[in-house]
């Protein structure tokens, strides 16, 4: 493993550890009706909320950390990789383009709000479609199947939120969790196949 290789799988692990810090921490000091289980990580980081930029200074850092960590599988997994790119393109820009308010009467950005919206999808389709399109990559029948699960994993993740806003927050927490460990994991085996490619 190059000393670049080393650099960005450390850095992704970092970023992930900081991830969790922020997602379970930040609550503390956002609005006093923020919940953990209820609220999601965009309500962190949106409009008018305390401390909001740590949430998206989070979200930028994990789309860039996903972008470089996934960018040299490109030459030999195109689809994937370029799924994978999308959905950290997908992630900085829901930190541009912030959520409405939590608190209601509050006054804020309509378009940033649809803005954020559109591309918090993008984030949750690229990454279905990432495990998708490594179905046809030239990789083992291991990472197939854990595509298959992690897949219809992150999509019932997503109807459960759609259907039990209560608890929306802590299913999207785990979805975190989950899909970037499976892109850490994915990553370092993909640059072992790479070696004998």
């Amino acid at each position: 493993m190059t000393t670049w290789s080393k650099v960005k799988k450390k850095a992704m692990f970092w970023v992930y550890v900081l991830m969790i810090l922020v997602m379970f921490l930040l609550p503390f000091f956002s609005v006093e009706s923020y919940s953990i289980i209820a609220n999601t990580t965009s309500h962190l980081g949106a409009q008018q909320a305390p401390h909001a930029w740590v949430m998206n200074v989070v979200f930028v850092l994990l789309g860039v950390a996903t972008i470089i960590r996934v960018s040299s599988l490109f030459n030999n997994y195109k689809f994937t990789t370029t799924m994978l790119i999308v959905f950290g393109l997908g992630l900085i820009m829901t930190a541009l383009f912030r959520h409405r308010p939590i608190i209601e009467g509050v006054e804020f950005d309509l378009l940033q709000d649809q803005l954020h919206s559109l591309f918090a999808s993008v984030v949750g389709f690229s990454f279905v479609m990432s495990c998708v399109t490594l179905l046809f990559e030239n990789t083992t029948k291991q990472v197939k199947v854990m595509a298959i699960v992690l897949g219809v994993f992150a999509s019932l993740l997503s109807w459960m939120m759609f259907m039990f806003p209560s608890i929306m927050g802590i299913l999207q927490r785990i979805m975190f969790l989950v899909s970037f460990y499976w892109i850490m994991r994915l990553s370092d085996h993909l640059d072992k196949d790479q070696v004998d490619i």
